[in-house]
């Protein structure tokens, strides 16, 4: 498993960030390092093939960390966290080192997400999905919707906001911290995450993730922390 640690407050920004729970990803050390996939390539088939997950993690989510690596040698940033790489560069406007550190960390959640899955979702996120979606089939069916709205490529996420579950759809390497919000869970909507499997179906595949994949434990957990 991948340990928790908390945001350290190099900025007013990153200060305000580090109120938010943090998944449970490692600390990126300089040159920041991708963490390994927590289950074997298969263990999310049929809903998302072991090919998928090979040309994913194998070379996307890798990619970005090399290239996140390029970006940031000689550089503060290479001392710095992962979310604290995230929220530097987009108070900075350093859109390629946003992009690809964003993305890098999108991803550490997004494998980290379906470990030990899928799972029920427990009572206290079950009692938030009714009070702010009507149930989890309307929390479901709000995401899909959501992640169908994003134009082009990008993320839908479930997120805390003041007390509440909402959905962020973000494009590219959107990313809930940099939003100051709490992240739960995140569906990946670029066409590499389920075009192989799905085609052009991006609303059946994030139907299928939801119903088929998601440890809505680790979700909860995300919640209660």
């Amino acid at each position: 498993m991948l340990n928790r640690r908390t945001l350290l407050a190099a900025s007013g920004a990153v200060l305000a960030a580090s109120t938010l729970a943090r998944p449970n990803v490692a600390r990126a050390a300089a040159p920041f390092q991708q963490p390994p996939l927590p289950y074997d390539q298969n263990a999310l088939a049929p809903t998302i093939s072991a090919r998928t997950v090979g040309l994913h993690y194998g070379k996307h989510h890798k990619g970005y960390f090399d290239k996140l690596n390029t970006l940031t040698a000689g550089k503060p940033y290479a001392e710095l966290d992962l979310e604290e790489v995230i929220v530097r560069a987009k108070e900075q406007g350093d859109t390629a080192i946003f992009n690809n550190a964003g993305q890098a960390w999108n991803h550490n959640f997004y494998w980290q997400q379906f470990a030990g899955g899928p799972a029920e979702a427990p009572a206290a996120l079950v009692q938030a999905a009714e009070r702010d979606f009507g149930g989890m089939d309307g929390l479901k069916k709000k995401m899909v919707e959501t992640g169908d709205g994003v134009f082009g490529t990008g993320w839908v996420w479930l997120v805390e906001d003041n007390g509440k579950l909402a959905l962020l759809g973000l494009q590219d390497a959107g990313n809930p911290i940099a939003e100051k919000k709490r992240p739960l869970l995140g569906i990946d909507v670029w066409e590499h995450a389920y075009y192989l499997d799905w085609e052009n179906r991006r609303t059946a595949h994030i139907q299928a993730v939801l119903d088929e994949r998601v440890n809505w434990g680790f979700v909860g957990d995300q919640l209660a922390s």
